[in-house]
């Protein structure tokens, strides 16, 4: 095959070198991927095999799937081993940090929308229930979180007694839950419901308000707050 030479004589035919010439935001996601592998296996180079990882999500073709991917998905893509997956699912990992990263700067806890959106990518993608509790300070800022529970739990079997125990530990004036569902659709059941109002009338004894919350689905949010099931007053009180 004939090389794709710059007059430097790189081959732009290789991702890697292709990147070193133009930056990344040059390459397709199939070559971003490429250069993390390095290298394909026997009938494929790194592109096509990259190719095939990006058709791996259940979710969604693309990169945007890749989120939702862990080590063991990765291996089962022919030429990928333990290694090159456990790199792909720290890479997957290291987006959503950053996304949060850079989410967390613009967060007002006044626009449930902002909160919503932080959590997003972390969440959106999990294929179990996880609910998160949100500690805040005085002037609403966020000062911690902490995950009350991952997997088959629902709502309705969520202790206040965890959620208030992890406020104390951060000594919160306030909190927000934050909690996804798999299915994609953020309409709260019945068992959301009385679970939220538990958690509004301990807090309201222990003195640390419930502010909001927000159900994660796929590209969407349900607000609490929004939707009147939680007193917006209370998120100015003193």
């Amino acid at each position: 095959m004939k090389q794709r030479l710059t007059e430097k004589g790189a081959d732009l035919s290789r991702p890697y070198e292709k990147c070193l010439m133009y930056g990344a935001s040059a390459l397709t996601d199939a070559e971003l991927i490429a250069v993390i592998l390095r290298c394909g296996t026997k009938g494929k180079d790194a592109v096509a095999l990259a190719d095939s990882i990006l058709k791996l999500s259940p979710v969604r073709d693309g990169v945007g799937g890749l989120a939702s991917l862990s080590s063991a998905d990765y291996m089962e893509v022919e030429g990928i081993g333990e290694v090159k997956a456990i790199q792909l699912e720290c890479v997957g990992e290291l987006s959503k940090r950053i996304s949060q990263a850079t989410a967390r700067k613009s967060v007002s806890l006044s626009e449930p929308e902002t909160l919503a959106n932080y959590f997003m990518e972390s969440l959106r993608h999990e294929n179990q229930e996880n609910v998160l509790c949100v500690m805040l300070d005085a002037k609403l800022r966020i000062i911690g979180e902490e995950r009350i529970t991952r997997g088959s739990a629902t709502m309705s079997v969520i202790s206040p007694r965890d959620i208030f125990m992890a406020a104390i530990r951060h000594r919160a004036v306030s909190i927000a839950l934050i909690h996804n569902h798999p299915s994609g659709d953020p309409t709260p059941s019945p068992a959301d419901l009385e679970m939220t109002e538990r958690v509004c009338e301990a807090g309201r004894l222990l003195e640390i308000r419930l502010i909001d919350h927000i159900i994660i689905g796929d590209m969407c949010y349900m607000s609490f707050l929004e939707n009147g099931y939680i007193d917006a007053g209370s998120l100015y009180a003193e």
